[in-house]
């Protein structure tokens, strides 16, 4: 791994922190909130999709178009559920349970749908990655689960993190086995959102506009750096990056969520979070490494 492919897996992992804090700062605008930020993507990346045409075009294919829609589909479900996590918890709880879900899930796929061997190393990093989602969604306290509310930062963050695992499947095999651009990948996945998201927004046109009130700086916050972020650690791959290794790299951003959370949200990381965060990147690591 080249350190220039290192240095865009880290710059990935800071910015993608930090427009998941921008929309947890918004997240009861909804679904008006994701089209807004949708078009703000379209817009502003339009001109680097072009050029990217223009240097090296695209092959289109049934096969192409497919991973597309599917890459666009599955990004969508994972940022509305994403959303729908921020409105009910804490920021510090929903992203680092999503973030370590996603690698956890796609080591049990490997296992069980690939037939791939499990080792003692792996299988360490998985007992760790389970560990850290403990420690981080109960704080050290497994009474939470009986409180109402208790358990909605687990359940959303499980569901956020096994839509992370499916897109990052599928849009890996775009980028390597189809050989789509990161940016086109992104942008034409941005562009094929608008007709699921047109009937829900169209069906309350004011109240959506109602919604977006103090909100649209976070939407254009979230519009500029959510797809850089992606593009980043998309390109990392492209340079020849292994996927094993780029993966548990990005985790470094639940460290900086977690800052954001205490020093911005006033949200409470005491030491059994951060333990619990520490255990997870150690357990993304080792769920990573290759030959473990």
């Amino acid at each position: 791994m080249t350190a220039a492919a290192l240095a865009l897996v880290v710059l990935a992992a800071v910015i993608h922190a930090s427009w998941n804090f921008m929309i947890k700062r918004a997240a009861e605008a909804g679904p008006a909130f994701i089209a807004v930020t949708n078009v703000i993507i379209c817009v502003a990346y339009a001109p680097w999709a072009i050029w990217q045409m223009a240097q090296e075009g695209m092959v289109w294919s049934w096969t192409v178009l497919g991973c597309l829609l599917l890459s666009s589909a599955i990004n969508l479900a994972y940022t509305l559920t994403l959303q729908r996590g921020y409105r009910v918890a804490e920021l510090s709880v929903v992203y680092p349970v999503a973030r370590g879900t996603g690698p956890m899930l796609a080591a049990l796929a490997a296992v069980l749908l690939l037939g791939e061997t499990p080792t003692l190393f792996r299988g360490l990093g998985l007992l760790a990655v389970v560990a850290g989602i403990v420690l981080i969604s109960t704080d050290g306290r497994v009474e939470v689960f009986g409180r109402p509310g208790g358990k909605a930062g687990l359940g959303w963050g499980l569901a956020t993190g096994a839509l992370i695992a499916a897109y990052s499947v599928v849009d890996a095999y775009g980028v390597k086995a189809l050989e789509i651009a990161p940016v086109m990948l992104v942008w034409v996945g941005n562009a094929l959102r608008f007709p699921m998201l047109a009937p829900v927004v169209l069906a309350n046109p004011r109240g959506a506009w109602a919604r977006m009130q103090g909100h649209w700086r976070m939407a254009l916050g979230v519009g500029l750096l959510s797809p850089l972020s992606y593009i980043l650690v998309l390109a990392a791959l492209d340079m020849g990056a292994p996927l094993g290794v780029v993966a548990p790299m990005r985790e470094m951003s639940m460290m900086v969520a977690a800052l954001l959370g205490v020093l911005i949200l006033r949200e409470r990381v005491g030491p059994v979070r951060l333990a619990g965060c520490a255990a997870m990147i150690a357990g993304v690591v080792m769920l990573g490494a290759r030959g473990g």
